[in-house]
């Protein structure tokens, strides 16, 4: 196994850990209610808010280098299975999964296109289009 990829933004590593757990199958799969049941701990599944054991799941899940390559795009959704894994009535009317800090893009070089939760921060947008990262609200 490689080295791990050292994120600078968690919002940002889970839009792109949704794109290797969820989509590619990369990742092994986390399941809430698995996981929970594994650990012995409790959550409210209608609160919108984040589960702090699935955060810091996600906090310390390592995402090996040699997968950084399979990221071509990433589009971030308020349904994406991991927002929905970790805060599991979360209904995207907040911002607790934004990304406005861009340093992790050096660890993805062929990432080509990023939609991105609607922040209202061209500045952004424009960060990713002058890397020649096709961007967009979602």
């Amino acid at each position: 196994m490689s080295q791990p990829i050292s994120f600078s933004d968690l919002n940002f590593k889970l839009a792109v850990v949704q794109e290797l757990m969820y989509n590619q199958e990369l990742l092994p799969r986390f399941t809430l209610r698995e996981y929970a049941a594994e650990q012995g701990f409790t959550f409210d599944d209608g609160s919108v808010e984040a589960v702090p054991e699935a955060l810091a799941y996600f906090e310390a899940l390592e995402v090996p280098v040699d997968l950084a390559e399979k990221i071509t795009e990433i589009e971030m959704d308020g349904g994406n299975e991991i927002y929905l894994e970790i805060a599991p009535n979360w209904d995207g009317e907040d911002g607790l999964f934004d990304v406005d800090e861009f340093a992790d893009l050096r660890h993805f070089p062929k990432l080509k296109s990023m939609t991105l939760l609607y922040t209202g921060n061209e500045e952004a947008l424009e960060t990713l289009r002058s890397r020649g990262i096709g961007a967009d609200w979602l």
